[in-house]
C-alpha cells in the first residue's frame, strides 16, 4: 500500500455543501469510535502490512473537532501502527476555528508535517452563506499561527462557483491566500450533491449559482493568477510550489493502492475497491465482530483498471505516462484507444508527447467529456 486515509466523521457544524460521511460531534461515542478505529487499523495492518506506505492523510469530517485528549489519542494510534521512517507526508485536515496552539503543538509532537486548511473563501458573508464557522480573520490567524510553530507545509483549500460569489470575490480570496505564502492551493468548483442543504435548496429553486460561462471565467482566472505567482498546476484543481505537490492525492491519481480506515472510508487493497460501513452503530458493531468495518469489496477487472488509469491519470496536468501504462497492461494506449485519442486530439482536447498523453488547455475545461471517451 502506498498510503493510508483515516476518516474522522465528527463535525461541530454541518457545511451546506458537504456530502461526506459526518455526524454532529455532540453526544457521539467519540472515545469508542477512536478505540474501534485503532482496532481496525491493527487488524488491517496485520493482514496487509504497512512497510511500503509513504503517506498518511487524516480527513473528515473535522479531525480537529476532537478535544485535546481525543486528538492526542488519535495521533498516538497513528504513531503506534502506521508512522514509520518511510512516511514522507503526514497530512491533517484542519478547520481554522480549531487551529489552537495546543492542537498545533500536538501535531508537531506526533509527526504531522502537512496541514490542509479548509478556508473555502476569505469573504465573510460567503463563509456564512455556505455554513462555515470561521471568519476570514480567523483563517488568517490560524495559518499564521501554524507557520510560526514550524508547520510551514500548508495547503489552503478554496472553492469557486459559490452562490452569490462574484469574480471579484474570487480574485480577492486568491490574493489573500497568496499573501499567506502557502506551499499549496487546492481550489474546487462547487458541486451540489444529494443529501446536502444546498441540494434541498436547489430543488426548491432557492439556490442561485453563477452561470456556466462565469464559472469558466473564474477557472481561467484561477489558473492565470496562480501560475503568475509561481504555482504550477499539477492536477485539474491543485496548484503547488515546486516540490510541494500532495503526495497522498497523487496516490489516487496514479491509481495506486491505499488503506481506508474509519466509518464510510474507501480503500484500494490488492486489486479490490473496499467500502467501510458509514452509520456509526454499524461501524462500531462490525469492528467489534470482525475487527474491521468493511461492508463491500469489489475486485477491479483489468478493463476497469485501464479505464481508471486513463481518467485518473488525465486529471494530472502531466497526463498519462505511456511507458508506465504499457508496463502495467502490456498494451499501448493507442492499441486500446487509438480512435478515441485521435478524435480528441483532432478536437484540440488532448495532446501527445513521446512519453505522455495529456489534456490541452481547452481539454482541462472539458475534462469530464474527455474522461467519458475512455469509459466502457
Amino acid at each position: 500500500m502506498k498510503g493510508a486515509y483515516l476518516h474522522i466523521p465528527f463535525c461541530e457544524h454541518i457545511c451546506y455543501y458537504c456530502d461526506f460521511n459526518k455526524f454532529f460531534i455532540q453526544y457521539q461515542p467519540v472515545d469508542e469510535y477512536l478505540e474501534s478505529l485503532e482496532t481496525e487499523i491493527k487488524t488491517t495492518v496485520n493482514q496487509y502490512g504497512a512497510e511500503d506506505m509513504e503517506t498518511i492523510f487524516l480527513g473528515g469530517g473535522t479531525p480537529t473537532a476532537l478535544d485535546h485528549d481525543q486528538f492526542e489519542t488519535l495521533l498516538k494510534t497513528i504513531n503506534n501502527h502506521l508512522l514509520h521512517p518511510g512516511i514522507q507526508e503526514f497530512t491533517v485536515e484542519a478547520n481554522p476555528e480549531n487551529m489552537t496552539e495546543e492542537k498545533l503543538k500536538l501535531m508537531k509532537k506526533w509527526g504531522v508535517n502537512r496541514l490542509s486548511v479548509g478556508v473555502q473563501t476569505f469573504n465573510d458573508s460567503l463563509l456564512q452563506s455556505i455554513g462555515r464557522a470561521h471568519t476570514s480573520a480567523g483563517a488568517t490567524q490560524g495559518i499564521e499561527l501554524a507557520k510560526s510553530m514550524g508547520l510551514t507545509n500548508i495547503s489552503v483549500d478554496l472553492m469557486f462557483g459559490l452562490p452569490g460569489q462574484t469574480e471579484q470575490d474570487l480574485e480577492t480570496s486568491i490574493d489573500q491566500a497568496l499573501a499567506l505564502d502557502p506551499a499549496h492551493i487546492s481550489i474546487y468548483s462547487l458541486q451540489v450533491e444529494p443529501r446536502t442543504i444546498f441540494y434541498n435548496r436547489m430543488r426548491k429553486g432557492k439556490l442561485k449559482l453563477p452561470a456556466e460561462e462565469i464559472e469558466a471565467e473564474m477557472y481561467e482566472t484561477i489558473i492565470s493568477r496562480l501560475q503568475d505567482k509561481g504555482f504550477h498546476q499539477y492536477e485539474i484543481s491543485n496548484f503547488s510550489k515546486s516540490g510541494f505537490e500532495s503526495r497522498h492525492n497523487l496516490i489516487y491519481w496514479n491509481n495506486d493502492e491505499y488503506f481506508g480506515f474509519g466509518a464510510g472510508a474507501h480503500g484500494y487493497l490488492e486489486g479490490e475497491r473496499t467500502v467501510n460501513a458509514g452509520p456509526m452503530r454499524s461501524f462500531l458493531r462490525l469492528v467489534q465482530e470482525q475487527g474491521t468495518s468493511m461492508v463491500s469489496h469489489h475486485p477491479v477487472s483489468q478493463q476497469e483498471q485501464i479505464e481508471e488509469e486513463m481518467f485518473l491519470g488525465l486529471r494530472k496536468i502531466q497526463g498519462v505516462n505511456k511507458h508506465n501504462f504499457y508496463h502495467k497492461y502490456d498494451r499501448t494506449v493507442h492499441e486500446l484507444y487509438g480512435r478515441e485519442i485521435n478524435d480528441l486530439k483532432h478536437r484540440g482536447l488532448l495532446y501527445e508527447t513521446d512519453h505522455f498523453l495529456a489534456l490541452t488547455h481547452n481539454g482541462i475545461f472539458l475534462g469530464n467529456e474527455v474522461f467519458q471517451a475512455f469509459l466502457g
